[in-house]
This record gives C-alpha cells, structure tokens and sequence, in this order.
C-alpha cells in the first residue's frame, strides 16, 4: 500500500496542498501553521508544533509556492510597522494611510517597533507569518529578518526612510536632501553668524540627509558661520530638544541666532530650555523645525517648520503598492514639502 507522502506526490500535478489542509490535518488553526512554516512558533505548545510539522510532512506541503500565491491573490491585509507612533508625524501618515487603504478594499495591521531592530525583526516574522500582502516600514531600521524578507522578493515599501543600506528599493516620501537645502538657503537670507542644528537618532537617513545637505549648502552661503551639531539616540524628541538647547546655553552663555530642529517636537523642548532662561522666540533666536505640526498656527507662531504633506501620503502609498503586485518594479514617489516661515 502506498503511503500517504506517496500518493500526495501523485497527486502533486492535480492540486496544491493548501495551509488549510495541513490546519485540518493537524487540527489547528490556519494561523498556527502559518507561524510554525515562518518560524514564529513559540507561542504553540511542542505538541502542537510536532502535529503540525507531521501534518506537512505526511502531505508533501511546499511553503514556498502556496504562500505567495495566498499572498498574491488572497490577503486583503498590509502590515504598516512605525518606527515611533509617538512622533506626531508618524501618527497622521498611518491615518492617511489607513483611509487609503480601506478606501481601496486592505485592511491595515499596524505595529510601533520604537526604532528597535529586534522589534523590529518580531513584527517582521509576526506579520510574515499571518501572510500579509505587503510590508509597508514607517522609518524602516537596519535588522536581520529585513534582509530576508527583501531577499526573498517580498513586497516592501519604505516611507519617510530610505532602505538602511541604501539599495535600490521602493520608496515615499520628500526629497530630504532638497528640504535640508531650502532650510539652509532661509538661514543664510537671515545672514545668520552662529547656527545650532539639533537632531534624534543619526540611524534614519531622513535625518542623515537633511543635516548634511544643510550643512553643506550653508557653508557654502555663509562660510563664516559657525554650524553646531548635536544630536541624540533617544527616542523622546521633546526632552532631546530641551536638553541639548540648554547644554549649548551653558557650554557658550549665549543663545544661537537660529536652531534648526530636525521636529517639531524637538523645536518644542529647545523654545522651553530658551524660554527658562528669558531668551526671546523669535526676537533673539530664530527656530525652524520639520514636519509642521498642524497646531503650530494654534500653539507656536513663533515656529518656522517644513511643512510634510502627510495627508498625501496614504494615496501614494496605495499606488505604490499597487503597481508592485502588478508589475513588481521599484517605484520611487517624492511629495512636494514646503518651508513656512512665521515671523
């Protein structure tokens, strides 16, 4: 008598085993199998992993094929990981791109890696494993299972963050390099002599690119004005703003003619640290940040910002993804930023 791996082979050219003939098989869910192929089993019992894995092997189960075809043509579902759902900017592209996707029949699965790579990699097989159409990273950071998942010719989508190593790799977001330039050219108009440009994580290349790009373009108007750096790894931009302001207070006793703040948020806690030592905004120091908070007409006139079309970015997203099920090419989509300047 032949044995059940024997007669799945024969009848290999007739169908294709399906993850829910192996659930059935092994009875459990769909999701359950689903973890064990993609290695994200530890929250089955061993008992269950070992049916499972029995199942697939008496049915002669290919993980490969049948996963992306359930992902080509089944999965109504987009994971979005945010680097940091704190960061109001985040917050408004994940809504924008909620709508967009409803709006074209998906269902968003979102998750906040804090800007942790392991968190990161968790989300990463998490979603793998629930088959999820596409891979949408919000501030995308360097991790293994990112790696895999490009290699394996998954549909991933960077936003707001360019791939860590930079490769070829669909993409929305502004033009960083032009926003850093347009920051500096309103500066050197300001004929400004000592300048203090404050940043988060130098991991994003967002910030990476802004920061050089106005360093250069500044030197090159203004070469006799002295550009302070500072920056922090720390997620909280409010108290990086605050600090590093009041550490430049105590380290030159004097207040900066304009900080470039890489956020808004950072703006914020540098206004404070200026404030508490009785130092004008905007009459002795000028503040630019980026994002342009929707509250700065509210809360902070004083505020120049890069204003971010973040309400664009959810139909950019969509059609981005769009054309790589349909095509699988890379895509690149710049949205036009423009730079307020409030007296």
């Amino acid at each position: 008598m032949a044995s059940s791996r024997e007669e799945a082979g024969r009848s290999g050219a007739r169908r294709q085993v399906s993850l829910t003939t192996v659930a059935e098989r092994a009875g459990v869910s769909i999701a359950t199998v689903s973890r064990v192929v993609n290695g994200v089993a530890n929250k089955a019992s061993v008992d269950t992993i070992a049916r499972v894995r029995a199942a697939i092997d008496e049915l002669g189960y290919r993980p490969s094929g049948a996963g992306q075809a359930l992902r080509r043509r089944e999965s109504r579902i987009v994971a979005v990981i945010a680097a940091n759902l704190a960061n109001p900017a985040m917050s408004a592209i994940t809504a924008s791109t909620e709508a967009a996707l409803r709006e074209a029949g998906y269902v968003m699965a979102l998750c906040d890696s804090h800007d942790s790579a392991d968190l990161q990699d968790e989300y990463l097989r998490e979603m793998r494993a629930q088959l999820v159409s596409a891979f949408v990273l919000l501030g995308a950071v360097e991790s293994p299972v990112l790696d895999q998942i490009m290699a394996a010719g998954e549909t991933v989508l960077f936003v707001n963050r360019e791939h860590p190593h930079n490769v070829p790799a669909s993409y929305v977001g502004i033009d960083n390099r032009i926003a850093g330039r347009d920051v500096a050219e309103q500066v050197a108009a300001w004929q400004a002599k000592h300048v203090l440009v404050i940043h988060g994580p130098i991991s994003s290349s967002a910030t990476r690119e802004r920061v050089n790009m106005f360093r250069k373009r500044l030197g090159s108007l203004l070469p006799d004005a002295g550009i302070d750096v500072r920056g922090s790894m720390s997620p909280d931009h409010l108290k990086t703003g605050f600090e590093l302001a009041s550490c430049r207070l105590n380290d030159t006793g004097h207040a900066p003619d304009v900080i470039f703040c890489l956020s808004d948020l950072i703006a914020y806690g540098a206004a404070r640290a200026l404030r508490e030592r009785e130092i004008g905004v905007p009459e002795t120091c000028r503040i630019i940040g980026f994002d342009d908070n929707p509250l700065n007409e509210w809360i902070a006139p004083w505020l120049s910002s890069v204003r971010v079309p973040y309400e664009d970015f959810g139909d950019a997203i969509v059609s981005c993804l769009k054309d790589a099920w349909a095509k699988g090419e890379v895509s690149r989509t710049f949205l036009q930023h423009r730079l307020i300047v409030r007296s």
